[in-house]
């Protein structure tokens, strides 16, 4: 049986603070070593100590558990934010998590109901069949049969969000010093408070239950299932839901689809991602693989909706105007329109020239550009053969983003990671997919004026 995270201050800097020492430690022994290697035997040493710190930091994240794995997970979706060794070891938290043990589970029932769970359901299965970050989820059924699945927040969770945040950005700020691995401090630190924000959102399942109803309202999208909420059987840190069978991405994988099934699925998540990003104007933005069930019948349900954004008119228009420009062929008004998206989006001041932005921005965000636009060179994209996002980024390239980057719009984050999400899937899965959107067609209507 696991116990429960540490709740104390005390517990829990202890935790951080050794992660810290250790981070720091192998930081100052890495760059020591790099000043006696050749330059072959410098980038296999890099991504071996990114690697290196992205374990140390997810075997404290994992003790934590609560909102600093929860950062974990998310940071592992952030490629302009952390690179590629460490956001593999901080992909764990998608599902390498151990669960809670039954006496904890049935605490956090008595203080939300005032009574077990075995009084609340008609049955109730003490052993969890997923764990996460912020919670854990277990079979139950009602009187009627109808078959549950309710997600139970870990205890203490909720009180630790705030020092677990301001720990984890101290960690990042010692990392950044005199590496381009991390952007500058005030880019940091306005991460760290969006994503507090949206944490406090995630812990309190009273407003996921809102979303999950909002969503399960609105959406109409054929194919697309999305569970219903039980009002009165949910509280602040118990949410139950009406439980769907299907297998998650890789279970799914494991059946050996045919291409005609992994098509069918493929066009139903990109179809969802534009649908609820454009259509709903609210996005769907925690997109790893665990959040989805592809069901017998051909549909996708899509679950946790703890982590949703409203993606405002102002995001979109500039977002497509970059998309557009980066599809023409003149090269002039490309970088022109693309600059004055980019400084619309928050990316870059006024103040960067465009002879700045042509002669240096550009060929810094090529390989980034070639990635995001791939699949909509052509109306129809084969995603087995989509490139993996762009890895190693030339030091140079990397030190000129982090000098000028000053920041972004609130919505970039959230659609950002929900895009890698999406492209990730759908290259794990080989789907060929119809990849035509507004986005990409000069004077089409792209978004909801909601």
């Amino acid at each position: 049986m696991n116990k429960a995270p540490p709740a104390s201050k005390l517990g829990r800097t202890a935790i951080t603070g050794l992660a810290l020492a250790q981070a720091g430690a192998s930081k100052l022994g890495h760059k020591a070593r790099q000043m006696l290697r050749s330059d072959d035997d410098k980038q296999a040493a890099q991504e071996k100590h990114e690697a290196e710190l992205g374990r140390i930091l997810f075997k404290a994240l994992n003790q934590l558990k609560g909102s600093a794995l929860k950062v974990s997970q998310l940071l592992s979706m952030e490629a302009d934010f952390l690179p590629e060794g460490i956001r593999r070891e901080l992909a764990k938290g998608c599902h390498q998590v151990t669960p809670l043990n039954r006496a904890l589970i049935h605490k956090v029932f008595q203080r939300e109901f005032g009574k077990a769970p075995e009084h609340l359901y008609s049955q109730f299965d003490a052993h969890a069949f997923a764990a996460a970050s912020l919670g854990q989820v277990h079979h139950a059924q009602m009187a009627d049969g109808k078959q549950l699945a309710v997600k139970v927040q870990y205890p203490g969770i909720a009180v630790a969000i705030g020092s677990d945040l301001r720990m984890l950005r101290g960690i990042f700020q010692t990392m950044a010093i005199g590496s381009t691995m991390l952007p500058r401090k005030d880019v940091i630190d306005r991460f760290m408070n969006e994503l507090e924000v949206k944490m406090g959102e995630e812990l309190d399942y009273e407003h996921e239950a809102m979303q999950l109803n909002w969503f399960h309202a609105r959406v109409n999208l054929p194919g697309i299932i999305i569970p219903k909420c039980l009002n009165d059987m949910s509280s602040k840190r118990v949410l139950t839901m009406e439980k769907i069978d299907g297998l998650h991405l890789d279970a799914w994988l494991a059946t050996t689809p045919d291409q005609a099934q992994r098509n069918h699925f493929g066009q139903l998540l990109f179809d969802w991602f534009w649908f609820s990003g454009c259509e709903l104007g609210r996005l769907h933005a925690d997109p790893h693989p665990g959040n989805f069930l592809f069901m017998p019948d051909g549909q996708l349900a899509v679950l946790d909706f703890g982590c949703t954004n409203k993606v405002s008119y102002q995001f979109c228009d500039a977002t497509a105007r970059s998309w557009r420009a980066l599809l023409m062929t003149d090269e002039a008004v490309r970088n022109r329109l693309l600059r004055q998206a980019y400084i619309d989006l928050g990316l870059f001041a006024d103040t960067v020239t465009q002879d700045e932005f042509d002669g240096s921005i550009m060929p810094a965000l090529a390989d980034l550009h070639a990635w995001k636009m791939e699949p909509f060179q052509t109306s129809e994209f084969d995603f087995s053969n989509k490139s993996g996002y762009p890895k190693n980024m030339n030091a140079e390239h990397n030190k000129l983003l982090s000098g000028v980057l000053q920041g972004w719009h609130e919505d970039v984050p959230y659609f950002d990671r929900a895009y890698l999400g999406l492209m990730n899937m759908l290259r794990k899965m080989g789907a060929v997919v119809n990849t035509e959107i507004a986005w990409t067609r000069q004077g089409a209507v792209h978004v909801n004026t909601n």
